[in-house]
């Protein structure tokens, strides 16, 4: 949906995910953090999706979010100044509402900017068809509402950040 917005995106998920456990006191990377710390920085938005396990997200996308630590000495630390759209997938809704605290929790201790939707989406029933796409017209809206505001906050955040090196800020040559 963020690419019907037109957003280029680029997607991590299962076995992209599946990497060595973050370490911060070895420099050494995996080629698969590596690529994926590489389009964190790229990223001008991000979205996150987690099932909901024992109340919060999967402990495999944790692992792949502790390796954002890598970006801390980056001029953008971690997702500071990105928006940041977050989907939360589990059998039940009060396991969909703890995994998206969780996930809004993690997200500003990474300085990111959570979109003021985020999504729950209550697997108690169909709802992706085989082809990937909601099932359901109301998954679908919130999808395309979350999806909307992380690509129009990125462009806002783009404008604003241009005008402030055209008008001469500091520290932003």
């Amino acid at each position: 949906m963020a690419e019907s917005f037109g957003a280029e995106t680029q997607v991590f998920a299962g076995a992209s995910l599946n990497l060595p456990m973050y370490t911060p006191e070895s420099a050494a990377r995996s080629d698969g953090a590596l690529r994926l710390v590489d389009a964190l920085r790229r990223a001008h938005g991000v979205i996150v999706s987690s099932p909901g396990y024992h109340g919060s997200i999967s402990g495999l996308l944790k692992n792949a979010l502790d390796y954002a630590e890598d970006m801390r000495n980056d001029a953008l630390p971690y997702f500071d100044g990105r928006a940041v759209g977050l989907i939360a997938c589990a059998h039940g809704w009060q396991a969909t509402g703890t995994t998206l605290v969780a996930l809004r929790s993690i997200v500003h201790a990474l300085r990111g900017w959570p979109t003021p939707m985020g999504v729950a989406i209550n697997t108690n029933g169909r709802s992706f068809d085989d082809s990937g796409c909601p099932a359901q017209e109301s998954i679908a809206t919130q999808l395309k509402i979350l999806a909307s505001q992380v690509v129009d906050f990125s462009r806002m955040r783009a404008l604003h950040t241009l005008a402030e090196k055209e008008a001469g800020a500091p520290g932003l040559e």
